[in-house]
């Protein structure tokens, strides 16, 4: 029995190819020594320039989308109370600490006053509330609080960082004063969304106040009164105007 290895015809075609290949470089010899053709260079400058802003801008494009996730969160950990029944929500508006700050400070300032309070009395309200109106440059509304026990004192102008402030005072039986500061925020750039707001909480400065924004305008209620109390009177003003 014949155990011989038979030939291996692999082994004789490569001489063949190697034969082929040679003769295909010398019959293209002239086009694989030219240079590659400026057309072509910068039709592949213009490939990796795409290639190189697809990756800058999904780096980008991820950090925007991190940072927008890290504020969702902040805003949704920010604590904040809805006056609806439903839960309603306001977008935010430009109400910045000064204008909460300015409140607390101007019931610090007049609530304490015996003789001179207010700058127009409750005898006068609706001279009070279109004197306002005609400075603010906005149909003002008092709110009624004497189903709270609270009755109007009167209000007063008050200077503000963005123009002229309103602030009317309240009263109850055992002297207890409360009072709403308000006015326009930034031309009006706040914009309420579903017809609600949101209230905040702040215990800055010498009382503590629930303070909102609605249609371009802050508003603060503030009062030496517990946090509950308070919020309980602030959603009634909110209500109401």
């Amino acid at each position: 029995m014949n155990h011989a290895t038979p030939p291996d015809d692999d082994d004789d075609a490569l001489p063949d190819w190697a034969r082929q290949r040679d003769a295909l470089r010398q019959l293209h010899r002239e086009v694989l020594d030219e240079p590659v053709p400026l057309a072509l260079l910068a039709a592949a400058e213009r490939a990796e320039g795409r290639r190189a802003d697809q990756t800058r801008w999904m780096r980008w494009g991820g950090m925007a989308a991190g940072l927008l996730m890290a504020f969702a969160a902040g805003w949704l950990a920010s604590g904040q109370w809805s006056p609806g029944a439903h839960g309603r929500a306001m977008a935010r508006g430009p109400l910045g600490p000064e204008f909460v700050h300015a409140a607390a400070v101007a019931h610090a300032v007049y609530a304490p006053e015996k003789r001179h309070p207010v700058e127009v009395a409750a005898a006068e309200q609706q001279h009070l509330v279109q004197w306002l109106s005609r400075r603010l440059d906005r149909p003002l509304k008092v709110p009624d609080l004497s189903a709270e026990g609270y009755t109007l004192v009167g209000g007063r102008l008050l200077p503000g960082d963005q123009g002229a402030r309103a602030q009317f005072m309240f009263e109850d039986g055992a002297g207890q004063r409360i009072t709403l500061y308000l006015g326009a925020l930034n031309g009006g750039a706040a914009v309420v969304q579903s017809g609600g707001s949101a209230f905040s909480f702040s215990a800055e400065g010498p009382v503590p106040s629930f303070y909102w924004v609605e249609g371009g305008f802050g508003y603060a209620l503030a009062g030496k009164l517990p946090r509950e109390s308070l919020l309980r009177l602030a959603t009634v003003v909110y209500r109401q105007l």
